[in-house]
């Protein structure tokens, strides 16, 4: 059973999550917060395998929230919902350490799919989405956490990494999916699974969107 938390300021949304999470054997909800307080308080108390977190939210928004529920170490999963599939904020949601995001008008099976992708510990966005997202906003990260000012060759994230790894992260951070990986290497695709499982392990990335964040932070991969 996948436990999930609702956080949503709009309750007519969080009614119509609830109803949909709920017709489903396999998941339940453990809870519904109206701002990024009450998400950051429930997942303290109720440890939910995912938060459903929505980005704007009077108080404290879903970026800071996520931030916050991330840097806990808690096993809690952040899927960030958005109006627009290339909203500046949904980039700094996965900077925060969201595991992926929706957008709000995703299909009812796409938002149980990625809820599911999530609390498995999947990427919830599709790896070409990501890398136009990516590439949409890399301008926006911060002086001293961009691309710009990280020297590949020192970057400790990465010194740990065998050549072949190194190779797989940059072609991850250009959006190639583990099928396409294997084609082109000429690896199996199991192998490619294990390569990107090492990968996530000695970076200490949460998922493959924070590899393909890794990827563009250490200038593996530059924007397009």
């Amino acid at each position: 059973m996948t436990t999930v938390l609702i956080a949503d300021d709009q309750p007519l949304q969080r009614f119509g999550f609830r109803m949909l999470l709920e017709s489903q054997d396999d998941l339940t909800v453990l809870g519904e917060a109206a701002n990024g307080s009450e998400a950051l308080r429930m997942t303290a108390d109720l440890h939910p395998d995912v938060v459903l977190m929505d980005i704007r939210m009077p108080g404290m928004d879903g970026i800071e929230a996520t931030r916050r529920i991330v840097a806990t170490g808690d096993r809690t999963r952040v899927l960030i919902l958005t109006t627009f599939d290339l909203d500046e904020y949904a980039y700094a949601g996965l900077r925060a350490g969201a595991s992926g995001f929706l957008v709000k008008d995703a299909q009812p099976e796409e938002l149980l799919s990625g809820i599911r992708s999530v609390a498995s510990g999947d990427a919830v966005v599709a790896p070409s989405l990501t890398r136009r997202l990516l590439d949409a906003y890399v301008q926006h990260l911060p002086v001293g956490g961009g691309t710009a000012d990280v020297p590949l060759p020192g970057d400790a994230r990465l010194s740990a990494l065998t050549e072949r790894e190194r190779e797989i992260l940059t072609v991850v951070g250009k959006g190639w999916t583990n099928t396409e990986i294997a084609a082109r290497l000429h690896l199996a695709e199991s192998t490619v699974k294990t390569h990107v499982g090492r990968i996530l392990a000695k970076t200490g990335s949460r998922d493959r969107i924070q590899a393909v964040i890794l990827a563009y932070d250490t200038k593996l991969v530059e924007p397009s």
